[in-house]
């Protein structure tokens, strides 16, 4: 462990000092004359604002630039750092109604050029200066229709000048996030003055993007669902854009949007409820749903698992189940330890589900919320199924693995079946975890049993499994202590499990994005004294 921590300690120093060698560099004038060798081209393609409705969040309110106070707007000193990126990245132009002053929009433009013509760490962060490049562009209306010439020489150098550092420092990115917008920002400025270096370059890493973050179903690594929208809205972005602009599609682009869109037909399009699974959060879709809709995307999927995700569902109930394992280390930031957990709905509305996924990073609820007594799973000696450990910055990746050695998944006409098993507590316990649902749709009935396999007969530990519930729903324990009855707007449920001790704890929510309110939960909890120990359990509408 010393040892351990001392080659950290030292990779961390490392880092820091290469990290202020880099500073030093970028902010040299070596540095600032490299990425000012710039060919003169005048922007010749202007793209179609609403192209960019799948990256924005709709407002029907439009703002007019004279609601600005243009004297104070670049004085931020006393913002907050998610203000000023919000500041520097421009997006808030998708905001300004096209009524507005374009001398006003473009004279905030140019104030902004003179005071950031050269490299500033946190104003040319990758995201930030990528996520200014698209809008500048895909707002060109307002940004350099009518301009002097002297500001749209100013615009373009800028613009181009922007991208060379892109080209430079993407590649040094480790956030995949980054990368992809990155990439577009690199793309649409190739489209839109005709620069074959930089449309060859945008393609290159588009490909290489892709390549690396992909499963052979197509979905991704992390094996985050919002990951796949982010993916899927960017990919069709840039297929779009290739359109409008008489462009050939490349097949790998078409391929990888058909198995994202895939994924997202089965998981999230056209659905009132969120799957708390691995960084997700309460995420509503209907206004990517309609842009599909008018850019004529008919997804379609008839599997029922893609990604270690299985989900069953009919008109009224929805179970969906973590049959996975982890992804690998470097797409494992946002993965929670929830194997084998599950999630059912019933007339759109959670019942049972995951307690979702706190995302600041250094907040205790962070690393809470990511262990497994924040999944409806099992868990043995407090023990999560997955560990963590520490990057340099702070962030948590997978060091735990496991693998999953049995699945079975069969949706017949009135009974549904899932069925995994996982070798995670083996090592430590010489244990399997093997969990089987069925769904009896008709009898609105969910029968689960867990088994435990454990192969030394002189090893006695605890186990505890957790049934969270939607904050929504009241639950209420018998006399007897026989059954739990659980009160929603729409019906009432009983969950009972024989010959076991079940009680109802208080935990907490995080489905919202970094909020947390309190809910239940049914807990099962005991000792593991059998070779082969079953827990079984049911929860039936009433």
């Amino acid at each position: 462990m010393a040892l351990k921590n001392a080659i950290f300690l030292i990779d961390k120093i490392r880092l820091g000092l290469n990290s202020r060698l880099r500073k030093f560099y970028l902010n040299s004038s070596y540095y600032n004359k490299k990425i000012s060798k710039i060919e003169n081209k005048n922007l010749i393609y202007r793209p179609s604002p609403s192209l960019f409705d799948c990256l924005v969040k709709y407002n029907k309110q439009k703002n007019n630039i004279d609601d600005f106070d243009l004297e104070t707007i670049w004085k931020i000193e006393n913002m907050n750092d998610k203000s000023k990126f919000k500041l520097n990245s421009f997006f808030w132009l998708f905001t300004i109604d096209l009524k507005s002053s374009r001398n006003k929009v473009q004279s905030i433009l140019e104030k902004w050029m003179d005071n950031n013509i050269r490299y500033s760490n946190k104003v040319w962060d990758l995201n930030v200066l990528s996520k200014r490049i698209i809008s500048w562009i895909s707002n060109t209306k307002l940004t350099y229709d009518d301009g002097k010439e002297s500001y749209k020489e100013k615009f373009n150098y800028l613009i181009r000048k922007q991208v060379n550092h892109l080209k430079f420092e993407i590649d040094r990115s480790s956030i995949i996030e980054d990368k992809v917008i990155g990439c577009v920002a690199i793309i649409l400025t190739g489209l839109s003055y005709k620069d074959q270096n930089f449309l060859e370059y945008g393609f290159k890493l588009l490909s290489k993007i892709i390549q690396i973050s992909f499963d052979s179903e197509g979905f991704p690594k992390s094996r985050s669902f919002r990951q796949l929208i982010f993916y899927l809205k960017y990919f069709i972005l840039v297929r779009e854009l290739l359109k409008e602009t008489n462009n050939d599609i490349p097949e790998y682009l078409d391929e990888t949007i058909y198995y994202l869109g895939q994924a997202y037909n089965l998981f999230c399009q056209n659905k009132k409820i969120s799957n708390l699974f691995n960084g997700n959060h309460e995420i509503k879709n209907e206004t990517f749903d309609k842009y599909l809709e008018l850019y004529g995307y008919k997804f379609n999927s008839k599997l029922n698992e893609i990604g270690g995700y299985a989900l069953i569902k009919d008109n009224k109930s929805q179970i969906i189940m973590d049959v996975g394992k982890p992804p690998e280390k470097k797409f494992s930031q946002n993965y929670q330890s929830g194997a084998l957990s599950f999630e059912f709905s019933y007339l759109n509305k959670k019942i049972i589900t995951n307690s979702g996924y706190f995302q600041k990073e250094k907040h205790q609820l962070n690393s809470m919320s990511r262990s497994s007594v924040a999944h409806s799973t099992l868990v043995i000696d407090d023990t999560s199924i997955v560990k963590f450990n520490n990057g340099i910055y702070g962030e948590k990746y997978v060091k735990k693995y496991f693998n999953i050695i049995r699945k079975k998944v069969i949706k017949d006409n009135d009974k549904w079946f899932l069925q995994a098993a996982h070798d995670s507590y083996k090592k430590k316990y010489n244990i399997i975890h093997e969990r089987q649902i069925e769904f009896f749709s008709k009898k609105f009935l969910l029968k689960g049993k867990d088994i435990l396999e454990k192969k030394d007969k002189n090893l006695h530990c605890n186990f505890e499994i957790r049934f969270h519930l939607h904050p929504n729903i009241k639950a209420t324990k018998t006399i007897d202590n026989k059954s739990i009855l659980l009160e929603l707007e729409d019906s009432g449920w009983k969950f009972v499990s024989e010959n076991n001790t079940i009680d109802i704890e208080t935990g907490l929510y995080f489905g919202k994005k970094n909020f947390y309110s309190e809910n239940q939960n049914i807990f099962i909890g005991g000792k593991i004294t059998n070779e082969m120990q079953v827990i079984n359990w049911e929860l039936k509408k009433i």
